[in-house]
């Protein structure tokens, strides 16, 4: 599949997923249902590897970086995510992910990953531009205040962490492919992610969860996770951080057509005009940065 069309997949998923994740936490607690779904995905990955009788034959060297990208990515960031979201505006959290490009490219070019020109830099700030615009057009736009700065400061938190594990898994993609970078990862951090998630479980109500809550659940592990996490570095292997990265702004625009679609809430002008600026900063950042880590050792997933 072109990489192209396979972060556009990603795209819909993430941006049904908010949607999914929205409904299903009015039954479950957020750490529980974070664990729920890590393991889902973990266990989907383990079954998609067993039957190819494929192992990580993971170099001793990459040991520690597993472990501590394992931490980062699928540990810390969930939990920052998780309380930024809620302690603080649906669209001040939006606005502090849509910085994820600016920090992918920053790491990026420190470590250099990637070479970064100046039509690179545009689409990434074009991009960033563009979800501003559609936060502060919709109904409910961001509102920075005393009330929201522990929220905005989790999530921004998030949007580094996140960025980090992108760029500093990028060499790991690069020798075991996709797939297996993904599960190692991931099984890392399911491990610590259950340990901390555990009195959460424990309190959890299952008797009052429905079966519309469990589908999200199922949803968010299977396809938000499992999948998405394979399809973002699929796109960081053959598109580079930044590339990818900014295509993640787009996620906004499928939750614009979502609620269109399906709540009849109408764009408006300003959120059309920050659709567009989106839009443009994908195609300039095609244009404008080009990946460095050697591509010749590659293995085929």
């Amino acid at each position: 599949m072109s990489p192209d069309l396979a972060i556009l997949v990603l795209v819909l998923i993430w941006g049904t997923n908010f949607s999914v994740v929205k409904v299903a936490l009015r039954e479950f607690s957020p750490l529980a249902f974070n664990a729920l779904r890590f393991i889902l995905a973990s266990s989907i990955l383990f079954v998609v590897l067993h039957p190819t009788r494929a192992t990580l034959n993971i170099e001793r060297r990459d040991i520690p970086t597993f472990i501590g990208l394992g931490l980062l990515g699928n540990v810390l960031y969930q939990v920052l995510f998780i309380y930024g979201v809620h302690w603080t505006l649906a669209g001040n959290a939006a606005l502090m992910l849509a910085t994820v490009p600016i920090f992918v490219s920053l790491f990026s070019t420190l470590l250099h990953h990637e070479k970064i020109g100046p039509a690179g830099w545009a689409g990434v700030l074009l991009s960033v531009a563009g979800i501003g615009l559609v936060v502060w057009g919709g109904v409910r736009g961001p509102q920075f205040g005393a009330e929201t700065v522990r929220g905005d400061i989790t999530m921004l938190a998030a949007a580094v962490a996140w960025s980090a594990y992108t760029v500093g898994a990028a060499p790991l993609v690069q020798r075991y492919g996709p797939l297996k970078a993904t599960a190692g990862t991931m099984w890392i951090g399911t491990v610590v992610l259950v340990l901390i998630s555990t009195p959460a479980l424990l309190a959890q109500e299952w008797s009052t969860v429905s079966v519309g809550a469990w589908a999200g659940v199922v949803f968010s592990g299977a396809l938000s996770i499992a999948l998405a996490y394979i399809i973002w570095y699929y796109g960081v292997r053959h598109l580079g951080s930044s590339r990818t990265a900014v295509y993640s702004n787009t996620v906004p625009l499928v939750a614009l057509l979502v609620a269109w679609m399906t709540l009849g809430e109408t764009p408006t002008w300003t959120q059309l005009a920050g659709a567009g600026s989106i839009v443009g900063g994908v195609l300039l950042s095609k244009l404008g940065s080009s990946t460095t880590i050697g591509r010749t050792s590659v293995p085929v997933e």
